[in-house]
């Protein structure tokens, strides 16, 4: 934290990840890392600053092993955040979306679109005892079913057996991005939404099941091991769910001073109920078709996800990657993302840049079914299977994306961003593009404006 004519820039450095740039007048304070609303934090220089809400929330969102000794007395604190976005595409048969769990976004479906990055969320979070807590989260966003309708994004109960070991129950997270805790607290992000390239290859942020959390302070280095297992189940535009069962993983996190690294390997066995018409269609074609559906089936099949992000932020400016990598016996196949970015802050405004791509290390179309050894009654639906299935292996993404943009904290909590993005859609793909429509020509480069007002309270 870095006091200047009676500011201070309050920059808290989590369990996983550094965030910066919240400003805050300066008081007396209390202790670091106090739970209390009137609390204090001591700046590097011997100042304080005041937490506000938007520092509590903050805290609050991602200080999971934070001092809960600390808590003396059962209080309960309230906090939410929201951002109102609109987004332009530039292209007209397809729509842009910040995740494939939707059903539309802008393009096709609005010129003008609202609805990819606007959300509400609200958090209430308890200290029972000094060692028990829970929280809960409750966000209201675009759904598979083009409704706001709430829902639970966290609800889980988390007891410390020692200041730095933890286990919590519930729904949690999924720590599997550099920012997975506050993917969506756009408030706490430097850019509109993180880069859909890597994101979207985990498009759920959180599971019902367990984690422990293990912490090892070594003079300014912090090192955090983080285990869970679970599940999660997801409705999917159009009808049918995406569920994920014995999802387990591990992920390290080391922190010094400005620096943060992290690293996650997470499995689990996943089935996509959607496709299983079109499989089972290639079951009733003897041996070619059997084995052709067993490859390629989305039905409780092992699927892996490696990560790794690191980031450097001494406060006027930072630096930041990620790259992830998914495997699975599947139509799913190999995919990997990555990006890179940086921006510089200047008083009220940051301006950064950033660099993504998406690729795809498995095959994207395949022969299918011999339909000239077919009788011709069986050719015609043979196919259209193969076309179904060449349809599903070419819907994996291939781009690059370049962006530029600037955020303006003009006032207090609040923070207006302008994004543009520039896409280019490798050959034969839709890239992450949505809601594709007949006369879309797959390749081709897409430019997207975005604006967003966020704001915690």
């Amino acid at each position: 934290m870095d006091g200047h004519d009676g500011v201070c820039t309050l920059q808290y450095e989590s369990h996983s990840t550094t965030i910066a740039a919240i400003q805050q007048p300066l008081t007396h304070g209390l202790a670091p890392y106090s739970s209390d609303p009137g609390a204090s934090i001591k700046s590097f220089n011997g100042k304080s600053c005041r937490l506000t809400p938007a520092a509590l929330l903050i805290l609050a969102l991602h200080v999971p092993g934070a001092h809960a000794e600390e808590a003396v007395t059962p209080r309960l604190s309230f906090a939410g955040f929201g951002t109102l976005g609109v987004v332009h595409s530039s292209e007209n048969k397809a729509d842009f979306g910040a995740t494939v769990l939707v059903p539309n976004g802008a393009g096709y479906s609005h010129p003008w679109s609202a609805d990819v990055d606007s959300r509400i969320g609200a958090q209430v979070a308890a200290n029972f005892t000094p060692q028990l807590s829970a929280v809960v989260q409750v966000i209201s966003e675009q759904r598979y079913d083009n409704s706001y309708t709430p829902t639970i994004e966290w609800a889980n109960v988390k007891y410390h057996f020692t200041p730095d070991f933890s286990v919590r129950v519930g729904r949690i997270v999924l720590p599997v991005f550099l920012v997975s805790d506050y993917r969506k607290l756009s408030y706490a992000n430097p850019w509109v939404r993180p880069p859909v390239e890597l994101y979207s290859l985990i498009p759920v942020s959180s599971s019902d099941g367990i984690d422990a959390s293990y912490r090892v302070q070594r003079g300014e280095l912090t090192n955090t091991v983080q285990a869970t297992h679970g599940y999660n189940k997801a409705q999917l535009p159009g009808g049918g769910t995406v569920s994920a069962k014995d999802t387990w993983g591990v992920s390290y996190t080391a922190e010094y001073g400005a620096t943060a690294v992290h690293a996650t390997y997470h499995r689990t066995k996943l089935t996509l109920d959607s496709v299983k018409p079109l499989f089972d269609g290639f079951r009733q074609f003897g041996a070619q078709g059997v084995a052709l559906a067993e490859k390629y089936d989305v039905n409780n099949k092992p699927h892996t996800f490696i990560g790794i992000g690191a980031r450097y932020d001494p406060g006027r400016w930072f630096v930041m990657g990620e790259w992830g990598l998914t495997q699975s016996d599947s139509a799913l196949g190999k995919r990997s993302a990555w990006y890179a970015s940086g921006g510089y802050r200047l008083g009220q405004f940051t301006t950064y840049l950033t660099y993504a791509q998406a690729k795809v290390q498995s095959n994207m179309s395949d022969p299918g079914l011999t339909v000239s050894a077919l009788p011709p009654f069986l050719a015609g639906p043979a196919v259209g299977l193969n076309a179904g299935l060449n349809a599903l292996l070419g819907s994996a993404p291939i781009q690059k994306t370049l962006s530029v943009g600037m955020r303006w904290d003009f006032a207090r909590n609040t923070a207006l961003k302008l994004q543009f993005d520039h896409i280019r859609i490798g050959a034969g793909s839709q890239g992450t593009l949505i809601n594709i429509q007949p006369g879309f020509q797959p390749g081709g480069k897409v430019n997207v404006f975005s604006a967003t007002l966020d704001f915690v309270f």
